[in-house]
């Protein structure tokens, strides 16, 4: 407001006329507050009761500020800039555009102007100080509605960063497998609609952003985790064309689960990205998954049902597994089980035999189960 301290101050209205037009202060304020109620339609119900007093009183104390600059008097009075910058803020959280309060101080200066001139010209000002006056009302009220203006940037941007903070916080709620009593909570502080489900996707942090911006605007979205891994939280995705979207990108797309179990998803995709560097459909590597579950019994299920092959040398034993792995998986088909480990059939048929006597329990329903976890993984 500096330069419209300066600039007013120089009309230096002279007390006559201040005190005449300080004296219709209040009927200025709510002929202004009246216009804006009639002409501009966001406030016709919004400047009634204890607001419309409020208001009333800011343009009395604005006004009020004008006519001290005006005549060189301006003690005694706080700026009314803050007052305005306030007022952008106030809008935001009002749920009012700025464009609304654009076109309130529009009406509101020339009814200013209209009651002022009214006030200032019986009063005595002279002709040549009529134009000064008028540009130097308007160019005040302008510099008003620009402070409104950054006050309504300013708290538009503080509400952004807010939410934003919010939605990541949910995000890290989800992603923690926090109780749904929390999560409801999160998702309300968010103002996040929850979906029927959540589709966890891991990919480079740096490939977070960027990627978040071509999917669901609901997506969630981190991308300061550990080992610089980005995840998306992706609302009620149709799988196969989220893994177009992601095509171009180092992905690992996660199943879909119930919005509350996101974390069951994010799970799943951080063991799938530990097993390969290649995965990117979970839902393409189930066994490996399943067989990879617990390392440690795995490592026991394979060293207590492949036992008998431990005597033997390595590739003798390597060679019998290959033939007990393509025989399990083609249920028993020579010819298949030949064409897949590129042997004779006759050659299967000689190491099956082997096989049988030291598998003595081959035919068991058990044994067979048991033999093909212990094989799975290494055909997956």
């Amino acid at each position: 407001m500096n330069q419209a301290i300066r600039r007013v101050s120089e009309l230096a209205l002279d007390e006559t006329t201040v005190t005449v037009l300080r004296a219709s202060l209040k009927t200025t304020a709510d002929e202004i507050v009246q216009a804006i109620i009639d002409e501009v339609p966001p406030y016709a119900n919004a400047l009634s009761g204890r607001m419309g007093a409020t208001i009333r009183k800011a343009v009395r104390t604005a006004l009020g500020h004008y006519l001290d600059l005006a005549s060189g008097n301006a003690t005694g009075r706080g700026d009314a800039g803050d007052a305005a910058y306030e007022l952008g803020r106030g809008e935001v959280r009002d749920g009012r555009s700025m464009d609304a309060l654009l076109s309130a101080y529009r009406v509101g200066a020339r009814v200013a102007w209209r009651c002022l001139a009214a006030g200032a010209v019986p009063a005595g000002l002279p002709a040549a100080e009529v134009a000064k006056f008028a540009e130097l009302t308007f160019a005040y009220i302008d510099e008003l509605s620009a402070a409104s203006a950054a006050g309504h940037a300013d708290e538009l941007a503080a509400r952004g960063r807010d939410h934003e903070r919010h939605l990541e916080h949910l995000a890290r709620d989800l992603l923690a497998g926090a109780a749904p009593d929390v999560l409801l909570a999160s998702a309300q502080r968010a103002l996040w609609q929850p979906p029927d489900s959540l589709t966890a996707v891991l990919l480079p942090a740096a490939q977070a952003r960027p990627a978040y911006r071509a999917l669901d605007p609901s997506t969630l979205v981190l991308d300061d985790l550990p080992d610089a891994t980005g995840v998306l939280l992706v609302p009620d995705a149709d799988r196969a064309r989220l893994l177009r979207q992601l095509a171009d990108r180092t992905a690992v797309v996660g199943p879909a689960r119930p919005w509350a179990r996101a974390s069951a998803s994010y799970a799943r995709a951080v063991r799938a990205r530990s097993l390969s560097p290649d995965i990117r459909d979970t839902e393409k590597h189930l066994p490996a998954l399943v067989l990879s579950a617990d390392a440690d019994a795995f490592a026991d299920l394979r060293a207590r049902a492949l036992a008998p092959l431990q005597a033997l040398p390595v590739a003798t034993a390597r060679r019998l597994e290959e033939t007990l792995r393509a025989w399990l998986l083609h249920q028993g088909r020579r010819d298949e089980a030949a064409a897949a480990l590129f042997v004779h059939p006759q050659t299967v048929r000689y190491r099956m035999s082997q096989l049988r006597e030291l598998f003595p329990d081959l035919a068991s329903p058990h044994k067979v189960l048991e033999l093909t976890l212990a094989v799975g993984l290494r055909s997956g």
